[in-house]
């Protein structure tokens, strides 16, 4: 039903009443920003990605054919965006090394989160994530935030389903350690070990 309706806005958008266009930017305003704020962590970038990312989607609407969801069409124009972004003002990321992880450690940094409040626990999973690349941190975050399915977060990045899973499976790897990095300090710190 989502999708006809989509198809009924942009129907009437192609046949020149481009006010209906301002449905779509309402439906989907929220979506857009979340996922720029992701990729460039700061608002106003963000904001400039969303905005840019709509005006490039009314102005190639008539290329929109239909193949994937509306919504997975303009997550592709925002994600191509953030990216276009981002390399235009260079930022680096942190790159920290993956240590080998073994289940007792794994058990034990679970172990180690239920401790922690939940409201701290979300902080620091967001402060872990933003210490991520930005593709894996995009990947991992189109796959478990906004439940995107494999072919969905191929179609928004343009990687080949292998390299999705290559890098999602590399993305949890590399956050675990980053969380375990900053989990234990946290904990030593909190019960004097």
């Amino acid at each position: 039903m989502t999708i006809n309706n989509d198809q009924q806005y942009i129907d009437k958008v192609l046949n020149g009443d481009t006010n209906a266009f301002a449905f779509l930017v309402d439906k989907y305003r929220d979506m857009v920003f979340s996922l720029a704020l992701k990729i460039t962590k700061r608002k106003e970038e963000a904001e400039e990605v969303a905005q840019d990312s709509f005006i490039k989607a009314f102005k190639s609407l008539q290329h929109f054919k239909g193949d994937s969801k509306f919504s997975t069409w303009l997550y592709k124009i925002t994600y191509n965006n953030c990216i276009d972004r981002v390399k235009k003002i260079a930022r680096t990321h942190n790159t920290d090394t993956i240590d080998e992880v073994n289940e007792n450690k794994i058990k034990a940094i679970e172990d180690t989160l239920q401790v922690i409040e939940r409201g701290e626990r979300a902080e620091m999973i967001k402060e872990c994530m933003d210490a991520l690349p930005e593709d894996e941190r995009t990947i991992l975050w189109l796959f478990y935030f906004e439940e995107l399915s494999l072919k969905e977060i191929k179609d928004v990045t343009s990687y080949s389903e292998s390299n999705i899973k290559v890098k999602l499976h590399r993305a949890r790897k590399r956050l675990l350690a980053i969380v375990k990095a900053r989990v234990e300090p946290e904990l030593i710190n909190h019960y004097g070990r």
